[in-house]
This record gives structure tokens, C-alpha cells and sequence, in this order.
């Protein structure tokens, strides 16, 4: 990713934390957002995002599941700082659906407006895909996957 290109995904970030402040859902510290099965949901992401969440995550062990997330560890988010949107704008609070989904659609078309203005191709996916077929070279940076479009 090039450094303009990075600067403008981490925009897109920033954008949504803003708009999850100024909505202020409550947050119950369930850990529900990152217990996918049990709940009900799955976390997609862009490459973009599986690309700096790879470079930014600790390390984790493979296969990951649909399942749940492999970075949240005795209840907490161990990959905060380099999350994706979908974590950005989960919030367990029932009157903050409506609010959240639009951030969410906000963000995501965002992001593939990047990926249009800078030919990446687009490629969204569930977590454990990126995950999982991400090459895991030995120290802090694994390179992203090429997933077939879809």
C-alpha cells in the first residue's frame, strides 16, 4: 500500500471514529462483537483494512474459525489501534443500529472509491479468510493474501 493510499484508508477510519463519538452508542464490554458464531454476525473487511490490521495485529494462531476473533484475549481487543471498521462501528446498543449500519455503508463505500481511484481491484472478505491465507513470515509484518474477485 502506498503511503497516499494508506493516509487515505486511515481517513476513512478516522471519519467513522468520528461519527461513532458523536453518535455515542453504549458499549456493554461484552465481547459480543468479537464472538461472531455465538452471536450472530461475521466481520468482513477490505483488503485495505486485512492489510493493516496484518501489519499491526499481534500474532495469532492458525486456523482461525468463523467463529471468533483471534485477537480478543481474556475479554479485551488485542489489535485495537489497527482494527477494521467493522470493529470501529459494532456497538451492542439496539438504539444505535440504524446509526451504525449508515457509518458502516458510509465507510465501506469509501473505501472502494479508493480502491477505484487507485485500480487495487476490491476484494471483502470474513476475517478468517484474510486470516488464514495470509503468508506468516517470522517477525511483525505478514503480507496480505490475493483473493480471487468476486
Amino acid at each position: 500500500m502506498t503511503p497516499d493510499l494508506r493516509r487515505a484508508v486511515l481517513a476513512v477510519y478516522d471519519a467513522a471514529d468520528a461519527a461513532v463519538r458523536a453518535a455515542g452508542p453504549r458499549c456493554d464490554a461484552s465481547g459480543r462483537c468479537c464472538r461472531f458464531t455465538e452471536y450472530g454476525h461475521t466481520l468482513f473487511l477490505s483488503h485495505f483494512e486485512a492489510e493493516l490490521l496484518l501489519e499491526g495485529a499481534p500474532p495469532y494462531d492458525t486456523p482461525v474459525t468463523r467463529d471468533g476473533c483471534p485477537f480478543q484475549v481474556n475479554g479485551l481487543c488485542t489489535a485495537r489501534d489497527a482494527r477494521p471498521i467493522g470493529c470501529r462501528v459494532y456497538f451492542c446498543d439496539p438504539t444505535y443500529q440504524e446509526t451504525g449500519n449508515r457509518v458502516t455503508e458510509d465507510a465501506v463505500a469509501a473505501l472502494k472509491a479508493l480502491a477505484d481511484a487507485h485500480g487495487t481491484g476490491w476484494q471483502y472478505a470474513p476475517l478468517h479468510v484474510f486470516l488464514n491465507q495470509a503468508e506468516r513470515p517470522a517477525g511483525p509484518r505478514r503480507a496480505l493474501p490475493v483473493l480471487p474477485d468476486s
